[in-house]
């Protein structure tokens, strides 16, 4: 049965090893972001790997140590001492983030700094997070399933 492992790249290798794997057979996802960069002389519009120096590769367990024979390849993310997965479900939500860029609105006005909230809607339905920051039409959580700060706007009630 295959399962996605979260595997820790080197800096700045995340779409070649991905690229790599994908020539050698394996379904490597590395998830891309578009962010504009500013150079002393122009903006421009790039694609950033949403989570730096991780991809995700759905493999069967007996074939991981073929991974690790990539120069890119750091080791597996290990939770509780055994590879970390993700569900097929949390994939879609991330590929869902990465195509659409859904934006997710929650309801509420008195949000604060070290508050927890459930979140309603969305690829992460149902997670917990911690409010880090707040303005007048977002919140950003840190999600600690994910390791990730996460950000949405909201409407006061």
């Amino acid at each position: 049965m295959k399962s996605w492992h979260i595997l820790y790249t080197k800096p700045r290798n995340e779409k070649k090893v991905a690229e790599r794997l994908q020539k050698h057979g394996f379904e490597a996802y590395c998830p891309l972001i578009k962010t504009v960069r500013q150079w002393s002389d122009r903006k421009k519009k790039v694609q950033v790997p949403m989570f730096p120096s991780y991809i995700l590769c759905r493999i069967e367990e007996h074939r991981r140590h073929e991974l690790l024979e990539d120069p890119g390849i750091l080791n597996f993310v290990f939770w509780l001492g055994k590879p970390a997965l993700l569900r097929d479900e949390e994939v879609k939500g991330i590929q869902m983030i990465e195509e659409g860029g859904k934006e997710i609105n929650i309801s509420g006005s008195g949000f604060e700094k070290g508050q927890f909230l459930e979140i309603p809607e969305g690829p992460f339905k149902g997670m917990t997070g911690r409010v880090d920051k707040r303005d007048k039409r977002k919140v950003i959580v840190f999600v600690e399933q994910l390791d990730c700060m996460v950000s949405f706007r909201y409407k006061a009630e």
